[in-house]
């Protein structure tokens, strides 16, 4: 059994677009408690298969009520970055499996920014790391991650990390209390590639200071963390979805 903790941005910062078609960022992200709990059969007699879902009660306010597995919306193939994963570390290690199955009980929202597939793909790799005695160290695990998905490196470590280049580059911020945040998910998704789009077409009116915000989560000052959470995708968003206006308001008050 392996868990897939899903991450938030404390700030992000998106620059120039890359040769390779992908954005330069500057994030510190943190690891929060919201999983998804993922679990791998190794060497099983069936061919490769995921089985992803969310468990839905049926009828939250009675006693007992029905349990439904609920898949529409989860990749149940090579499509789902748990597979990819999974295909990137038999690939980097050279170890090979008659059958495997991996079943993701999803907890973390789709297209919410916190990184529930990447999570999901870094909870694979690290299972089957650990299964065949650790062959790849963190370091080399973050880089089979890169391959699979830009923030699967960071979902790797865990923590709170500076997050540069693609995703790949990560820095460490050690010592951060713990501390609460309230994570709210409007009825509506946002699709990643599409915000990428979308933010090569408008100008940035101001961006993240993350040095301030690394300082302020090492002295453990959350007024100052509180002050300095920025997304340069915010005003993108938020244009289009004006409601998120009232939710801030009620954050704030």
């Amino acid at each position: 059994n392996e868990k897939g903790y899903a991450k938030l941005n404390y700030s992000l910062d998106v620059h120039a677009k890359r040769p390779d078609g992908y954005h330069d960022l500057k994030s510190i992200m943190q690891t929060i408690s919201l999983r998804d709990d993922v679990v791998i059969n190794v060497d099983t007699d069936a061919p490769w298969a995921v089985h992803c879902y969310r468990e839905v009660i049926e009828d939250p306010k009675a006693e007992q009520s029905e349990v439904r597995l609920e898949t529409d919306g989860f990749p149940q193939d090579a499509d789902n970055l748990a597979w990819r994963a999974a295909e990137a570390f038999f690939a980097r290690t050279g170890k090979r499996t008659s059958g495997l199955e991996i079943f993701i009980n999803k907890r973390i929202p789709t297209e919410a920014g916190l990184g529930g597939g990447s999570a999901d793909a870094a909870a694979v790799l690290r299972g089957l790391n650990r299964y065949y005695g650790e062959p790849l160290s963190i370091a080399a695990l973050c880089e089979t991650g890169e391959a699979v998905g830009s923030d699967v490196p960071f979902c790797v470590l865990c923590g709170t990390a500076q997050v540069e280049g693609r995703g790949e580059l990560l820095t460490q911020i050690p010592g951060v209390p713990e501390f609460f945040v309230v994570v709210c998910k409007p009825d509506f998704s946002v699709s990643t590639p599409e915000l990428y789009q979308k933010i090569d077409t408008v100008a940035i009116p101001h961006r993240p200071d993350n040095q301030a915000m690394e300082s302020a989560l090492l002295a453990g000052d959350l007024g100052k963390v509180a002050e300095n959470v920025y997304n340069v995708f915010d005003p993108v968003v938020t244009s289009e979805h004006l409601e998120l206006n009232y939710i801030k308001s009620i954050c704030n008050s």
